[in-house]
C-alpha cells in the first residue's frame, strides 16, 4: 500500500515537473520581450512617447517582473513618425532581437506599415495610440489587438450628438495622412447620416507650423462648426490660430481627437467648454487616480494621456494571456486574450472582439473653463459615458473577412 502511494505520488510530481518544464521550454528565447514602438520627439511625444515606454514598465512590474518562470524585457525606439524606419526596425525587432509583440504605435501609417511586418512573422501588436479603424476593417490581422479609442468611436462620440443639435454645416481642417483622412472620412459619413452636410475642408500636412490659410479659408465657409480632424501638436496650433484670428468666437471649433496634454496647454478662454470623446480620463474615480498617481511619479508628474493607460492595460492583459496559454507563441497568446474580459482601471466592460477590436466604454467630456478648474490638472468634466458596442463599429460592419469567418 505504501509503495503504491509512494508512486502515486512520485509519478503526479513527475507530471507536474514535465508540464512545467514545457510550460517554460515553450517561451521562445527563454523570456518574453516586448517593444514599445513611438514617436519619441516629434508633434506625438506626449502623447505615448517615453510615456508608453514607463507604462509598459508598469505593467511588467506590476506582474512580477516574470512570467512563466522568465524574464519580462523592454526594448524601445523613436519611429520618427515615418513608415519606413518604423517598419525597419520591428523587422530588426522580430526576426534578430526575438522581440514577441510590439505596443505603442501613433501615427496610423507607421502602424500601417509596422502591423505587416508583424503578421508576416505572426507577431502581436498592441496598438496603444493610432485612430484609424482600419487595422480592424480593411487591414485586420488575427495578430492585431486595437485598444485604445478609434475614428469610429471619436466620431460617434463627438460629431453625431453635436449634428444632431442642430450644427450641420461643417469644414474640416484634416491632417494629411492616414489618420487624419480616416477620421475626415468616417466624421462626413455621421455628419450626412444625421442630416448635415460638408461645406469643406483643407489638408495641412503633419508637423504644419503656420495655420494661417487654413483658418481663413474656414473662416469665409460659412460652417456652423470648424472641425480640426488632427492631434497633438498640430491640434493646439490649429485651435491657437483660429482663436487668434477671432474664429472661436463667431463658430463652434470641435476637436475630434484632443488627448489631455493638449488641453493641458490650450488657453481655458479659448478651448473652455469644448466638447470632445476620450477612452480615457485620469481623474474619473478612485482606481484611475490611484494609477494616474504612480504614472505621474514616473513621468516629470505630468499626468496620463489615453495611450499611456492603454499601453499599460494592453500589456497587463497580453502577459496574462501568455501566463494562461503556458508559451509567448501568438495565436495561442491571442486566443487567450480574446476569450478573456478586459476589466481593469481603464477598460471598463471590456472585451477583445474577433476582429482585434477592444471595444469598452468611451467617455464624451467637456474642457473645463477656469473657473470651473479646482487644480492645474482638472482639464476635464465627464458628462456621459458611451458604451463600447454604441461607440464602436459593429463587427459586422467592419468587412473584417477572417472575424466575419468563424463561428
Amino acid at each position: 500500500m505504501n509503495l503504491m502511494r509512494k508512486s502515486l505520488i512520485t509519478s503526479a510530481l513527475a507530471a507536474a515537473m514535465a508540464v512545467s518544464a514545457t510550460a517554460q521550454a515553450s517561451l521562445s528565447d527563454d523570456k518574453v520581450k516586448i517593444g514599445v514602438l513611438a514617436d519619441m520627439g516629434g508633434v506625438y511625444a506626449d502623447i505615448c512617447g517615453q510615456g508608453c515606454v514607463e507604462a509598459v514598465k508598469m505593467a511588467v512590474d506590476d506582474f512580477g517582473g516574470t512570467v512563466l518562470g522568465k524574464p519580462i524585457e523592454v526594448v524601445s525606439a523613436d519611429d520618427q513618425n515615418k513608415p519606413d524606419i518604423g517598419s525597419v526596425k520591428v523587422r530588426e525587432w522580430v526576426e534578430k532581437d526575438q522581440v514577441d509583440v510590439v505596443t505603442g504605435m501613433v501615427s496610423s501609417a507607421v502602424t500601417g506599415a509596422v502591423t505587416k511586418v508583424l503578421t508576416a512573422n505572426e507577431k502581436i501588436a498592441l496598438i496603444a495610440a493610432s485612430a484609424s479603424h482600419a487595422f480592424t476593417t480593411k487591414a485586420c490581422s488575427p495578430f492585431n489587438a486595437h485598444w485604445t479609442y478609434d475614428v469610429v468611436s471619436l466620431a460617434n462620440g463627438t460629431v453625431k450628438p453635436t449634428v444632431q443639435s442642430g450644427k450641420k454645416k461643417w469644414f474640416f481642417i484634416t491632417a494629411d495622412y492616414a489618420f487624419g483622412h480616416a477620421l475626415e472620412k468616417v466624421a462626413t459619413g455621421v455628419i450626412k447620416e444625421n442630416g448635415g452636410e460638408v461645406v469643406g475642408g483643407v489638408r495641412a500636412p503633419l508637423g504644419t507650423s503656420d495655420f494661417s490659410s487654413y483658418i481663413l479659408q474656414a473662416q469665409s465657409s460659412g460652417a456652423d462648426v470648424i472641425a480640426l480632424a488632427n492631434a497633438g501638436s498640430d491640434m493646439v496650433n490649429s485651435l491657437k490660430t483660429a482663436a487668434e484670428f477671432g474664429l472661436t468666437e463667431m463658430t463652434d471649433v470641435a476637436g475630434l481627437l484632443v488627448f489631455t496634454p493638449n488641453a493641458l496647454a490650450l488657453d481655458p478662454e479659448v478651448a473652455g467648454g469644448m466638447k470632445l470623446t476620450t477612452g480615457f480620463y485620469w481623474n474619473m474615480d478612485d482606481q484611475t487616480r490611484a494609477w494616474s498617481k504612480r504614472f505621474m511619479k514616473l513621468n516629470n508628474g505630468k499626468i496620463p494621456a489615453m495611450p499611456h493607460a492603454g499601453a499599460y492595460s494592453a500589456t497587463m492583459h497580453y502577459l496574462k494571456a501568455v501566463e494562461a496559454a503556458g508559451t509567448d507563441e501568438s495565436k495561442a497568446v491571442m486566443a487567450k486574450m480574446k476569450e478573456t474580459p478586459v476589466e481593469d482601471f481603464f477598460s471598463r466592460n471590456g472585451y477583445l472582439r474577433k476582429d482585434g477590436r477592444m471595444v469598452h466604454d468611451m467617455l464624451q467630456v467637456r474642457i473645463n473653463t477656469a473657473d470651473e478648474r479646482k487644480g492645474s490638472n482638472d482639464v476635464f468634466t465627464i458628462e456621459k459615458v458611451i458604451k463600447g458596442d454604441d461607440a464602436f463599429l459593429p463587427l459586422d460592419k467592419g468587412g473584417c473577412a477572417f472575424a466575419l469567418s468563424q463561428k
